[in-house]
């Protein structure tokens, strides 16, 4: 990681510990397809988000993707659930985000789930299992069946910017980063093309 990444957005508050920011993802080099990866998210200012277990796949020139099978037990302070249906999630080689993908057993008809998310780190728990740690920066991008794109949670972002105090940097790079996925999600530009297809096909194999 570059120097000047790791200072990109200072101010962060996290578990007393240097929060390194970067737009450029690096996987553990002994994740193999088949292990636990638990995707953990928080927000800027170190509060616990959702927690979603999953198992890796394998990675493609997009990135690296992992199942999140039906009746996985998902949590965040104040909520928990069984989901009920599938989905693959994307992390990105380069890119302040993450996207799950679903099918449409989603009870909802939600397609693509875009989280704006900063700080990608791989962290190695124990053999074969791994943890995927981003910080949550509001803003999602999100396909649902009968709605079409749009973004949602910007009353949220625009909330924590005061009471979280994000930098202005980190802000417009957000920003930026959301209206340039919401118009790749909605030109269905890869990997948003049914490139999630394959992936869900390995997952249930």
């Amino acid at each position: 990681m570059r120097d000047e990444d790791a200072l990109k957005y200072p101010g962060a508050v996290g578990d007393n510990a240097p929060i390194h920011l970067s737009s450029t993802t690096r996987v553990p080099a002994g994740l193999e397809p088949g292990q636990l990866v638990v995707a953990r998210n928080r927000k800027w200012n170190g509060k616990a988000h959702w927690v979603v277990p999953g198992r890796y796949l394998g990675e493609d020139r997009h990135g690296w993707w992992i199942f999140q099978g039906t009746n996985e037990f998902c949590s965040r302070p104040g909520a928990a659930f069984y989901t009920r249906s599938d989905a693959v999630l994307l992390v990105p080689r380069s890119g302040d985000w993450v996207a799950t993908f679903y099918d449409e057993a989603h009870p909802n008809g939600v397609r693509v789930y875009v989280d704006l998310a900063v700080a990608h780190e791989w962290t190695d728990i124990r053999p074969a299992v791994t943890e995927f740690h981003v910080i949550d920066m509001d803003l999602d991008v999100i396909r649902m069946a009968g709605r079409g794109v749009f973004i949602d949670d910007q009353d949220e972002f625009a909330e924590h910017r005061v009471s979280m105090n994000y930098p202005d940097r980190l802000v417009e790079d957000i920003q930026v980063a959301a209206d340039e996925l919401y118009q790749a999600v909605k030109a269905q530009q890869a990997p948003f093309d049914g490139t999630d297809v394959e992936w869900f096909t390995k997952g249930r194999s």
